[in-house]
């Protein structure tokens, strides 16, 4: 029994060997693959990405690089990829349908790059995503309406140290499972834009990792900074368009003024055409008359 438990531990041994061997050569050069699924190019100084990527890599990691830009083909071939952090780059543009071919991905890292903006289908409806980071990019000052339609599943969002002045709420609103977002640090203007985001923040404070503590906005008067928390939707209330009585009979008293003096209008160019029908027809009743 004993020489049998023996031979097939050094079978495994053998195997283990052989399997390590096979990973260690499909690795790219100068970067780590601890398992058959894992690439690990952290910190390699890359200033593009890496060639002979494994096609079944499920964990890529490249942050703490110079990586200007990824091509916009680069993860149709990588169909089982879940996991990838591009954090600390050069990326100032991600073009539309890159990560669209990704039908797995559930964690992208794009934080602490040079983002300018995301524009609409940047992420090509990948309803398998959960989270997406992507604070730290101090150029970030648009995030298009529909920059995020079609991330059904995401439940984390990180926006926050960004240059956003402003966002749209319906952003947020086509996200079903958001669980979790961080907007702090951002540049918020408290003008009538963002009104309707502000009221969001407050209905939504439990999304929010430390409610709106921490978040300012600069008023468009002076400038001045003001704490969220200081203020209320009342303070907005000049942004809501409401009519008092006096403005609805204003309304309908200048609607009916203006039919007054439509249907005059009316009356006077009428009888002046048939006055001047009239007048034509005497004249050439006249010529009739000196001619016979």
């Amino acid at each position: 029994m004993l020489p049998c438990v023996h031979q097939l531990q050094l079978l495994l041994a053998l195997l283990s060997s052989v399997l390590l061997s096979s990973w260690g050569q499909n690795c790219p050069a100068n970067c780590q693959c601890p398992d058959p699924h894992t690439v690990d190019c952290s910190g390699r100084g890359l200033t593009r990405l890496p060639d002979a990527i494994p096609l079944d890599v499920r964990r890529l990691r490249l942050s703490d690089n110079w990586i200007p830009w990824i091509p916009s083909d680069f993860l149709v071939l990588y169909s089982d990829l879940v996991y990838l952090d591009l954090r600390n780059n050069s990326l100032s543009r991600i073009e539309p349908g890159t990560l669209s071919t990704s039908s797995r991905l559930v964690f992208l890292d794009l934080g602490s790059n040079n983002l300018t903006e995301i524009p609409s289908g940047t992420f090509g409806e990948s309803r398998s995503l959960i989270k997406l980071r992507l604070g730290n990019n101090p150029y970030l000052s648009m995030v298009s309406k529909d920059a995020f339609m079609g991330l059904t599943s995401l439940r984390e969002l990180e926006l926050e140290q960004n240059a956003l002045s402003g966002l749209d709420v319906e952003v947020l609103g086509q996200l079903p499972s958001l669980r979790l977002v961080r907007l702090e640090g951002n540049p918020w203007v408290c003008n009538c834009n963002f009104a309707k985001l502000f009221a969001w923040l407050m209905k939504n404070r439990q999304k929010l990792p430390t409610g709106v503590h921490g978040m300012e906005c600069s008023l468009p008067v002076d400038g001045r900074r003001v704490a969220l928390s200081q203020l209320s939707e009342d303070s907005f209330r000049e942004c809501q368009v409401t009519l008092t009585l006096t403005d609805y009979l204003i309304v309908i008293f200048s609607g009916i003024a203006v039919s007054v003096a439509a249907i005059m209008t009316s009356f006077f160019l009428a009888s002046t055409v048939h006055c001047f029908q009239r007048w034509s027809k005497a004249n050439k009743t006249e010529e009739e008359d000196s001619d016979a």
